[in-house]
């Protein structure tokens, strides 16, 4: 990571940042490529010209002070700012619900990457005051949240696969004299990749609660699940289920191959490790330093055994440093990075990317068409009346086609 990240710019201009931030978002060389970066670019530039006071109402001025002739600046930003602009989306230029919704968050993620290179202080399109004006997701029933479609699963879980395969042969096929860097960097990537495989795989095909896989901050019972926790021979997963206990999940034929891939190139030192460790740097770092502090390393012999690795990571699995679980926001940020990289197309008024509970919905769907509301339930872990009211729109369309047929039937008896 780059050390300008840290620097406080609150006078910089708004557009200053857009270049990077696209190119950040943007695919292939150069980040100048991708649906999202198209649409993202697109949104920034209104959202700059109304901040300028060129797409407001009449009476809109901008967000400059009326005593400054300049362009605005991320200093004139804050949550007021962003609650008009959620008011302008909603009211001034007359659009759908779910399409205000997609509007803003381009401009909301935009402001959460400003967060982290140090164009703002604090995320403030997020803030409840900020969001109030965008509309409720008004009357939607079980049956309209996302579920992941097989076409969708289908793109997703290709994408990966691919992915982990390319990075996984070109580690393992490297020459005999490579650089120990080169070849510490590659294994770094097919770690990576084989990680972001297994987890799709995990939530595309167990239906297990995001919550249930992973680390959640505000709840220590949920440290994320730990390979001691797989059984890759019976397919079976331990986790800490909702209702406040351990129980065990299935892992069906599709998810096996991946794990066991990811387990065989990670080798963790010890059962205890994460299966799905986050590899956020700073974190690691941290880990590592503190690690091998109380081992008794010198501060300068610190410095020097990291630079024997080209990622902390890699250090922390030869030295058993065990780091925490990916959290649930993580894999939400993993998710939707690799729905943007596989060109997912995405119709849903809430989320722009396929959302780890999707995945869990998406199950849903497939067993209770193919199996019935009683083994969907045992699978999902709910009760049967809680599946039955969730896809209900299920059994309202077989009751339709019933009804269709029974209004053919009486039709032909008119007729005869």
């Amino acid at each position: 990571m780059s050390d300008d990240r840290a620097v406080s710019r609150p006078e910089s201009a708004l557009d200053d940042s857009f270049e990077r931030y696209l190119q950040d978002k943007g695919k292939g060389r150069g980040g100048d490529g991708g649906n999202y970066r198209r649409n993202a670019a697109r949104e920034l530039e209104r959202f700059a010209e109304w901040a300028t006071g060129d797409r407001g109402r009449d009476d809109w001025t901008g967000i400059t002070p009326d005593d400054v002739d300049r362009e605005p600046v991320f200093a004139d930003l804050d949550e007021r700012v962003f609650r008009e602009y959620a008011r302008h989306l909603a009211g001034d230029r007359g659009l759908k619900q779910n399409t205000v919704q997609t509007y803003y968050r381009y401009i909301s993620a935009w402001c959460g990457w400003c967060v982290n290179e140090g164009y703002l202080e604090a995320h403030y399109a997020q803030r409840a005051s900020a969001t109030a004006p965008l509309p409720e997701d008004d009357g939607r029933k079980p049956g309209d949240q996302q579920a992941w479609t097989s076409e969708q699963r289908h793109t997703l879980t290709r994408h990966v696969n691919e992915e982990a395969r390319t990075a996984i042969e070109a580690f393992t096929t490297l020459p005999a004299d490579t650089d120990a860097q080169d070849r510490q960097r590659a294994r770094y990537k097919a770690l990576k990749a084989a990680r972001d495989r297994a987890l799709v795989f995990v939530l595309a095909y167990t239906a297990v609660r995001v919550g249930e896989l992973l680390r959640d901050p505000n709840d220590p019972r949920r440290r994320g699940v730990r390979w001691e926790e797989i059984s890759l021979e019976d397919g079976s997963m331990d986790v800490y289920r909702k209702k406040q206990q351990w129980d065990a999940a299935s892992l069906p034929d599709p998810v096996i191959s991946p794990l066991r891939s990811y387990r065989r190139l990670m080798d963790p030192p010890t059962e205890r490790w994460p299966v799905f460790p986050t590899f956020d740097q700073r974190t690691l770092a941290t880990l590592v330093q503190d690690g091998l502090a109380d081992r008794g390393t010198r501060p300068d012999t610190i410095d020097e055994r990291r630079e024997e690795y080209a990622r902390d990571l890699l250090l922390a699995l030869d030295a058993d440093f065990r780091p925490p679980s990916v959290t649930t926001d993580g894999a939400r940020s993993i998710l939707q990075r690799l729905s943007d990289a596989a060109e997912i197309d995405i119709n849903h008024q809430k989320h722009d990317y396929l959302a780890p509970h999707g995945g869990r919905r998406g199950m849903g769907e497939v067993l209770v068409r193919a199996f019935g509301y009683t083994v969907a339930a045992r699978y999902l872990d709910n009760s049967e009346e809680m599946v039955r009211e969730r896809y209900s729109h299920i059994e309202a369309g077989e009751l339709g086609d019933v009804a269709t047929e029974a209004l053919e039937e009486v039709d032909s008896l008119v007729q005869q």
